[in-house]
């Protein structure tokens, strides 16, 4: 029996679902229900005796990230490949199949988006082995949505005929629609032949790089060569920056998919979302009789067809008489729009871009492998911040130029080595760090711990560090 790979694209610019999901921090991190992350649902999505540990492939600013959700879930990963550039998702999925074509040449490769909402796994999973003779037999299998509404915001396949049946099955693939306008949309949902495009792959490692080899051979040669040269990094492989920059910038639809005539399609009948808008997390989410949803701390006073969400910690948000409004309060923006121009959020993160404002891309806390820290106060020479340390987690050893720093320790123990003398603190502690001074914070204990931070000085940016011995291995000048 072939093995299954799930391998999971785990990039994207965060734009969509401005200010909750930013570039530092995009969608399938965030917690946007109850429980798990879209990430972590979508890595533990399939299981069974011929599933393998899912294949990552992300980029640098992600792959602590990735690994500190995966632990949290109790997920393996059976690698995690790190990206030197964003290329889009054509050499993006080769690098995974080459990978695997090393170490498995007749694996299965299910190639999936990290930051879709299917609530129902074993559904999914039964569409996906539906498949599966399909791809053995050297198809490429797509999976398509059945549609519930005239959706403008999706491509869509079109099938050679209409599905027969109510159980998942292959249908051959006729052609890629891309995403229609209103009218066009409403004739491909009467038509019958048509479903969402989920942009979900499933191919043997074969089959794939026969595709390659057919449509863009140009891709093969800089996509090997930057595993070939790929360096180890922890627990990531590096792929090497200068033949992947020679690889092309493109889509896998129209590098393989559109130019491929061996294409199925199984039909998905369960629930399904790509959250690409505002809309579409108000239609996920749990709504009252007057269709309002609401998240957090919310009071909503004659309102309908709402959403209000409040990811602020002691931020009150308090709607009245709102109607086709979406509200979306961060720590550090506030996000109103109407309901139905939720698709131009995107626009007022360039606006926000074209201005320099930090809240454009970066996100209020910011993570590091070993754990995270949000700015509380920031004045002219001081800065005040909460750090949060994982267990066993260690900063790096390090001084600054131009900042002495006071922690006080609100939770856990720290321990901390100041020009070389350790000392244990723990709740309602505090120590003072010179500015000069060589020092390493650690968490040696089982829980997280938590610490005030109070800088003072001429320049307090991140990269005012001089980094002495990291176990992350990280250069100078990188933060935390």
């Amino acid at each position: 029996m072939a093995h299954l790979y799930p391998v999971l694209l785990c990039g994207g610019s965060g734009t969509r679902l401005w200010p909750l999901s930013r570039k530092s921090f995009p969608k399938q991190f965030v917690t946007l229900g109850e429980g798990e992350t879209l990430f972590q649902a979508a890595a533990r999505r399939l299981s069974g005796p011929d599933v393998r540990p899912p294949v990552i492939v992300t980029n640098a600013d992600f792959r602590f990230i990735v690994t500190e959700q995966l632990a949290e879930a109790g997920i393996p990963a059976g690698a995690v490949l790190i990206e030197p550039s964003a290329r889009n998702t054509a050499p993006a999925i080769l690098a995974a199949v080459q990978y695997l074509a090393a170490r498995d040449p007749q694996a299965l490769l299910l190639v999936m988006p990290s930051d879709q909402v299917v609530p129902d796994s074993a559904a999914f999973s039964e569409a996906v082995r539906a498949g599966l003779p399909a791809a053995e037999a050297g198809r490429i299998v797509t999976f398509g949505i059945r549609p519930t509404r005239p959706e403008t915001g999706y491509g869509w396949l079109e099938l050679a005929h209409a599905p027969e049946g109510a159980a998942p099955a292959p249908v051959p693939l006729r052609r890629f629609v891309e995403k229609p306008d209103a009218a066009r949309a409403a004739a491909l949902l009467a038509d019958g032949h048509y479903l969402w495009n989920a942009g979900i792959f499933l191919f043997s490692v074969e089959t794939a790089l026969k595709a390659f080899e057919a449509h863009a051979p140009g891709m093969l040669a800089p996509v090997r060569q930057a595993l070939d040269e790929a360096a180890s990094d922890l627990d990531f492989l590096r792929l090497a920056p200068g033949p992947w920059q020679k690889a092309e910038d493109i889509s896998i639809d129209y590098a393989i998919m559109e130019r491929s005539d061996n294409l199925d399609v199984v039909p998905f009948a369960g629930d399904w979302s790509d959250l690409g808008d505002w809309a579409s997390v108000m239609r996920e989410g749990e709504a009252d009789a007057a269709n309002v949803v609401a998240h957090g701390p919310v009071t909503a006073i004659d309102c309908a067809d709402s959403l209000l969400r409040s990811e602020a910690e002691g931020l009150e948000l308090v709607g009245i008489g709102l109607k086709d409004m979406l509200v979306v309060a961060m720590p550090d923006a506030v996000l109103v729009a109407d309901r139905s121009r939720s698709q131009e959020v995107k626009q007022a993160v360039t606006a926000l871009k074209a201005r320099g404002a930090r809240q454009a891309e970066h996100f209020p806390r910011d993570h590091r492998p070993w754990g995270w820290f949000e700015t509380l106060a920031l004045g002219e020479r001081f800065q005040v911040k909460r750090i949060v340390v994982h267990p066993g987690a260690a900063l790096s050893l390090q001084s600054h130029y131009h900042r002495s720093e006071h922690w006080i320790v609100v939770s856990g123990t720290a321990r901390v080595t100041i020009d070389g003398t350790p000392q244990l603190l723990t709740e309602n502690q505090s120590v003072y760090i010179p500015l000069g001074a060589v020092h390493r914070m650690e968490n040696p204990g089982k829980v997280p711990m938590v610490l005030i931070e109070v800088q003072t000085g001429t320049y307090l940016g991140e990269d005012d560090i001089i980094r002495y011995e990291d176990v992350y291995a990280r250069g100078q000048g990188a933060k935390g």
